[in-house]
């Protein structure tokens, strides 16, 4: 972005937007719903457009990034497995070279560490092969470094093949959503926090229409246009503001364990299992990360609480909302042998700790420390199939993201310009 667009407002300016609390104010131009970098993306590119524009982001929790931003693995995803051609190969593929060039603007650590995709048996590497041909659709660079060079590169690691991603990295995502937050408030963008939505209208009007918000606390705010990166809340914010959708956000838990500080050399690489189709994510993978731990991790298990980082967190109203809605019985019927393979890896370490000695078979119990995890919005359509893609929701009036899950961190900044430009074709 141009750097003359963050010094329009002074840094005590700034400060008086940046507050919670009750709020009534005139009109502004754009309300941004969810401040992970999804949300801040766009409103960092409607600035870009226009930098005159009154925005709002309003945020529920009380910082930046509280959410799926702020609890995944800090990749930077190069765009390997995504179908050639969809918005996720698309947009990950520009979001890699764009995430990079705001680090480095703006200092945000980051390292382009490299990804090595490792193949254990003949299967797999029969679907490596599939891997590698994807790759070159969407216009990623790899190499297939075999079996030799991955002894080479990471001598605790062991496979038949590997295929190896150069341009794929490491960087700390709650750090940049930070970073970003701060560089639009300087730019005179209000962040309000504490603000969680609960009513959206919107209304036709001489002159043009305009979308009210009114917050739990009996804040309320006008604009023009309203756009919704709400991610875990992504559907009862669209239901909210009356938008018949054919999904629901079922939360899947993925969780993580850190290995000890002494085993914070065992791999120099990202370290990812091929694939299995049977299953519906990437599997358990070794991550080092900007902050130089090595995690192993996640799996994929149902999560009882959308929000609910902490082991054993329950929330009776998320539970039930999954549990009334036929699409999620259909998902669950499809895929039972997964749901149970990954139910037990959670409650039993050593199921996990078989899954990573498929390819790291020096890992021992005492290896699985400190345990953390991350919750994936999963939108679910009614017939019980996963939506693969990015997938937006809008009105006259609003834009809202109904799915984002990962590489939506990698991508935000080109979603943010894909969203503002829709919204101003709109205008």
């Amino acid at each position: 972005m141009n750097g003359s667009v963050f010094a329009l407002h002074s840094a005590g300016e700034a400060a008086d937007r940046a507050t919670s609390g009750k709020v009534r104010r005139d009109m502004d131009d754009y309300l941004v719903i969810g401040a992970g970098l999804v949300g801040l993306a766009t409103a960092r590119a409607i600035l870009e457009k226009i930098p005159e524009a009154r925005i709002t982001v309003l945020e529920k929790a009380s910082d930046v990034a509280t959410g799926q931003t702020g609890h995944n693995s800090g990749v930077i995803h190069a765009g390997i497995y995504y179908a050639p051609g969809s918005l996720k190969a698309e947009l990950c593929r520009q979001g890699r070279i764009e995430t990079v060039e705001f680090c480095e603007r703006y200092g945000v650590p980051y390292s382009l560490v490299g990804k090595l995709i490792v193949a254990t048996d003949q299967t797999a590497k029969t679907r490596l092969d599939d891997l590698e041909r994807r790759s070159i659709e969407n216009r990623i660079v790899v190499e297939r470094i075999g079996a030799g060079g991955l002894a080479e590169l990471e001598p605790n690691v062991q496979g038949v093949d590997a295929l190896l991603s150069p341009t794929t990295g490491i960087v700390d995502y709650r750090r940049m959503a930070s970073v970003m937050g701060d560089e639009l408030v300087k730019a005179g963008v209000t962040l309000r926090f504490n603000a969680e939505v609960v009513s959206i209208v919107e209304e036709d009007g001489i002159g043009g229409g305009v979308v009210r918000v009114r917050s739990a606390d009996g804040g309320e705010w006008a604009a023009r246009h309203l756009v919704a990166c709400a991610g875990l809340q992504a559907d009862r914010i669209a239901g909210i503001a009356g938008i018949d959708i054919d999904f629901r956000i079922v939360p899947f838990r993925g969780e993580y364990f850190d290995l000890p500080p002494e085993r914070n050399d065992f791999v120099s690489h990202l370290i990812y299992p091929v694939p299995d189709p049977s299953m519906p994510f990437l599997g358990v993978h070794i991550s080092p990360t900007i902050d130089g731990r090595v995690t192993v991790g996640p799996n994929a298990v149902l999560g009882w609480s959308r929000e609910g980082y902490r082991r054993g967190s329950v929330r009776p109203s998320d539970v039930l909302d999954f549990a009334t809605y036929g699409g999620f019985w259909k998902m669950a019927s499809r895929n039972l042998r997964p749901a149970v393979i990954e139910l037990k890896n959670s409650l039993l370490k050593s199921g996990y700790l078989q899954e990573c000695r498929k390819y790291a078979s020096t890992l021992t119990m005492k290896d699985l420390g400190a345990r953390s995890a991350g919750i994936r919005a999963q939108a679910v359509r009614r017939d019980g199939s996963f939506i693969e893609d990015f997938q937006f929701e809008s009105t006259q009036r609003q834009i809202h993201v109904g799915n984002a899950p990962s590489p939506a961190a990698t991508s935000s900044i080109p979603i943010g310009r894909m969203i503002a430009e829709r919204m101003f074709a709109r205008a």
